[in-house]
Parts: structure tokens; C-alpha cells; sequence
């Protein structure tokens, strides 16, 4: 994590000199090459050199997250695949109990039976409320 602190700073660095770069600040013309020392030069190729690989670690940093991303998806994936297949066999199973017409009234009973208990439940906690409230 500190690695990637540490290039985030010399990102700035390269980006500020990014407008010397469109203005022809890096480019030499004929009479300005002859000029340059061979101490300017090798300046200038240590600094080409410092941003090109700063530029791909920052690429392979990029690539490194695109494909944790990418496995991370994968997973995703895979469980709701697991989780369709689960849901679709309770959805099965469901329907062959609601087949036949006893099955169905043993459900409907049990359905009446869980919503009078949350009625129940509900109804006396209302009642504590207003009487200890």
C-alpha cells in the first residue's frame, strides 16, 4: 500500500511537466540539439526514464486490480449460480406440494396459523406499549 503512496506523489510530478511536453518542451529543434551537453542529455534520459517506468508500474498496478476485480466477479458469479440452482429446487418442491388439494389445505393452514401468530405477537406487544408505555 505504501508502494503505491509513494508513486501516487511522483504522479503529480509527471503530470505537472505534462505541459512541457505538449508545448514542444522535450522536442529539439536543429540549432537547440546542437547546444545540449551530453550532461543534459543524460539529465533528460534519466528523467524519460524515471517516467516511463513510473508509468508502468502504474500500469501493471492497474492490470494487477483489473484482475482481482475480475476473479472477484467470478465468485460473485459463481454463488448466485449455486443459489439459483437451491432457490429452483425449493421452487420444485413447492409445487409438487401444491399438486395435490390435501397438501394444499395443510398449507393454507399452516399459513393461517403463522399469520394469526404475527397478528397475535403484534396485537399484545401494541397493548404493553400502552399500558407500561
Amino acid at each position: 500500500m505504501s508502494y503505491r503512496r509513494d508513486h501516487r506523489a511522483s504522479k503529480a510530478a509527471l503530470i505537472d511537466n505534462f505541459d512541457n511536453i505538449e508545448e514542444g518542451g522535450l522536442r529539439a529543434s536543429s540549432s537547440y540539439s546542437h547546444g545540449i551537453s551530453d550532461h543534459e542529455n543524460e539529465g533528460a534520459m534519466d528523467s524519460l526514464q524515471d517516467r516511463v517506468s513510473f508509468l508502468k508500474r502504474l500500469t501493471g498496478d492497474i492490470h494487477e486490480e483489473v484482475e482481482n476485480h475480475n476473479r472477484m466477479l467470478d465468485r460473485m458469479g459463481n454463488e448466485m449460480d449455486a443459489s439459483r440452482g437451491i432457490m429452483s429446487g425449493t421452487m420444485d418442491r413447492f409445487k409438487m406440494v401444491f399438486e395435490k388439494k390435501s397438501n394444499r389445505k395443510i398449507c393454507q393452514l399452516a399459513a393461517y396459523f403463522v399469520v394469526g401468530f404475527f397478528v397475535l405477537y403484534y396485537t399484545f406487544r401494541v397493548l404493553l406499549y400502552f399500558l407500561y408505555g
